[in-house]
């Protein structure tokens, strides 16, 4: 990779190309040009490049990219080639439903248990994963070395979470409350607002709403 600061926008388009090199990969496709995967991608195929050429380019000329080498290397570069223990916190309805995506999708990511304060939940299972006493999840996080925390508890106490698990030492934060939050430099955080996608949504249909109706 070359020795530069890669934008946020850049890395937020990895996991579609990866999304779409699986379906190629599936339909036996071997090799594909940038200007045939900005067709099947909506990106322009200068745009694909520059994108691919801030980690080393990976394509050669006059062949365009192998699908299974581009797959391998975008996986490696989204760190998707190791396993990840992660944990819940809050076993709620979004807890619930994150959970069961979690459990049914075939990732690096593994949810090894989920923890609440209701004392009616705790004990129970989350699609198979138990859910423990959230007074001690310094403890567990440390013990088990867990690498990810979710966050599905209300904006009152997202912070005090986020606090929790970093001083027991995740490496990373995804985080569903419906509020930001702070965590220290060495804790990677992934802000997640449903109701910002939600109001974007809005806008582009009453924008094309207007559109039309001009």
């Amino acid at each position: 990779m070359k020795n530069t600061k890669i934008s946020n926008a850049v890395i937020k388009r990895l996991p579609r190309y990866r999304r779409y090199l699986i379906e190629l990969r599936k339909k036996g496709v071997e090799k594909i040009s940038s200007k045939e995967f900005s067709t099947l991608i909506g990106y322009t195929a200068s745009q694909i490049r520059q994108d691919l050429n801030n980690f080393g380019g990976f394509g050669q000329q006059g062949y365009g990219y192998s699908v299974d080498s581009l797959y391998d290397e975008i996986s490696a570069i989204l760190g998707l080639d190791k396993e990840y223990k992660m944990v819940i916190i809050g076993a709620g309805n979004l807890g619930h439903a994150i959970a069961k995506y979690m459990q049914s999708s075939k990732q690096a990511f593994r949810v090894y248990g989920a923890f609440d304060i209701n004392p009616a939940l705790i004990g129970t299972e989350l699609e198979g994963i138990p859910i423990m006493d959230y007074e001690n999840i310094v403890e567990y996080v440390e013990k088990e070395k867990i690498s990810i925390g979710i966050i599905c508890v209300g904006g009152d106490t997202a912070q005090e979470v986020a606090d929790k698990l970093s001083f027991a030492g995740v490496k990373g934060i995804w985080n569903f409350a419906p509020t930001d939050i702070e965590v220290p430099k060495h804790v990677a955080l992934e802000n997640v607002q449903l109701s910002d996608s939600l109001h974007s949504l809005a806008y582009h249909m009453n924008d094309i709403h207007k559109k039309t109706d001009r």
